[in-house]
């Protein structure tokens, strides 16, 4: 995640620290270029013992020691590790010398990088490898793909770890009860309008502060706006991906929605954002009863057996009839097309998704696991970790690939959203304006990026 104040992105993006720094201009003034097609050499630098050392940006949390350690045993290498860092790694990219194997969200890096000829095609290492075979992939991996036009289409060009369906949420049950409230249901998701409603109903306030959130809707992020507004039966971005439209019906209607939340003030907004800097603690403290956050957050609430007892995880609300219920990370790595060690890249890849990590990842609870073949191991000991697992496997079928825009990223839109909304709900500006601003911003950001693609 790229921070967790005020969006209630997963914990693999928080971890990410990602930022919205630009590419180097020598990567961004060419036009893509076509991938590589997945012969590397498997030639590099050589660690002690003419080892071949293989550099691996991540974050510490999924490459502590004790994996580095599993990894170099298992696969022979020498791991160089770097911790994740979004300018660092454009600066890499710009000169050509990227790391091996870099960590990433499919959902809103795969056209960004992708469209620049920086990713290279792995279609042609699925094809021979037994271990990851493109029969066993579970559909979130459709996310890393990208055929010049459209997401989830042309060659795969990284896979994720682990996921959730983001807009998933947990809820209380302690608190629907002692606020006399029906619990949601495990198989129909509550319109938008009644999960507002609920929120409104749930906030404790105090001398007038809010003492206990009645929900965390979300961050109002573009991710967020995307799958509210397809709910709604429409697209934020333009069918060529060149322009975003908050000023289309359905996306007015997402963004009157979240500003009347944010304007309620019944939990955490660009406009007052959480102090504890992300969801978990708040909700562990009872200062939270509904949480917008995906199956992942099984893996914290496991870690409190007194929460855990009362923890419940029901299905994405939807605005309209077009029930969706998207992915808004499918964190993974990717191989830069300039990589050295593409071969020793891709063993780590057999190893890291297919083998002993890959099911580690599927008994935590952290996650769905992206072949389909480990989705049994999802645990279902506890009775929150079954009720958990049976509104997830229900839901799986509505998970939908929506293609972001390649000419920008992801977190540079992101930003626009943080900037206008706090003084549209202060000033009280209505949705239309907002919608304006939105559109007047982002479409600016991404015409200057296109110009850079070619």
């Amino acid at each position: 995640m790229s921070k967790l104040p005020t969006t209630s992105l997963d914990r693999r993006r928080f971890l990410a620290l990602s930022a919205g720094a630009a590419l180097g201009a020598s990567a961004l003034s060419a036009c893509a270029a076509s991938v590589d097609e997945g012969g590397g050499s498997g030639k590099g630098g050589s660690g002690g013992g003419g080892r071949t050392t293989l550099t691996v940006m991540s974050v510490d949390s999924e490459m502590d020691k004790k994996t580095i350690a599993a990894a170099e045993q298992a696969l022979g290498v020498k791991i160089s590790y770097l911790g994740f860092d979004q300018t660092k790694l454009n600066a890499m990219l710009a000169s050509k010398n990227p790391p091996d194997v870099v960590r990433g969200s499919g959902a809103t890096d795969t056209p960004y990088f992708a469209a620049r000829g920086l990713m290279a095609d792995l279609d042609p290492y699925f094809a021979k490898s037994a271990a990851l075979k493109v029969s066993d992939l579970d559909p979130v991996n459709d996310l890393w793909r990208y055929d010049g036009k459209t997401q989830g289409a042309g060659p795969r060009y990284g896979m994720a770890k682990d996921y959730s369906q983001d807009a998933m949420f947990w809820y209380r049950a302690d608190m629907f009860e002692a606020a006399k409230l029906d619990l949601p249901g495990g198989t129909e998701p509550l319109p938008y309008d009644e999960w507002l409603d609920l929120g409104k109903r749930l906030v404790k306030r105090r001398l007038g502060k809010v003492k206990v959130y009645g929900m965390n809707a979300g961050g109002g992020n573009t991710a967020m706006f995307m799958g509210m507004t397809a709910s709604a039966g429409g697209r934020l971005f333009a069918d060529d991906l060149a322009s975003v439209d908050f000023s289309s019906p359905e996306a007015l209607k997402a963004l009157r929605w979240y500003l009347e939340y944010a304007k309620a003030n019944i939990g955490p907004s660009p406009v007052n954002p959480n102090p504890d800097g992300w969801d978990w603690p708040t909700y562990q403290a009872n200062r939270m009863a509904m949480a917008s956050d995906g199956y992942w957050f099984g893996g914290m609430i496991g870690g409190d057996a007194k929460i855990a007892e009362v923890s419940r995880l029901a299905p994405a609300p939807q605005l309209g009839s077009h029930r969706i219920s998207p992915c808004f990370g499918a964190t993974g790595y990717w191989i830069p097309k300039e990589a050295k060690n593409k071969d020793a890249a891709w063993k780590f890849f057999e190893w890291y998704f297919g083998g002993q990590p890959a099911k580690d990842r599927a008994g935590s609870g952290w996650g769905i696991p992206t072949l389909k073949s480990l989705h049994p191991m999802m645990p279902q000991d506890k009775p929150y970790q079954k009720q958990a697992y049976t509104v997830q496997q229900k839901e799986l079928p509505y998970l939908q690939v929506m293609s972001v825009t390649p000419y920008t990223q992801v977190t540079a839109l992101d930003a626009v959203i943080n900037k206008v909304l706090p003084g549209a709900v202060r000033s009280d500006r209505s949705a239309g304006k907002v919608a304006d601003a939105l559109n007047s911003q982002m479409n600016n950001l991404i015409a200057k990026g296109k110009e850079l693609v070619g």
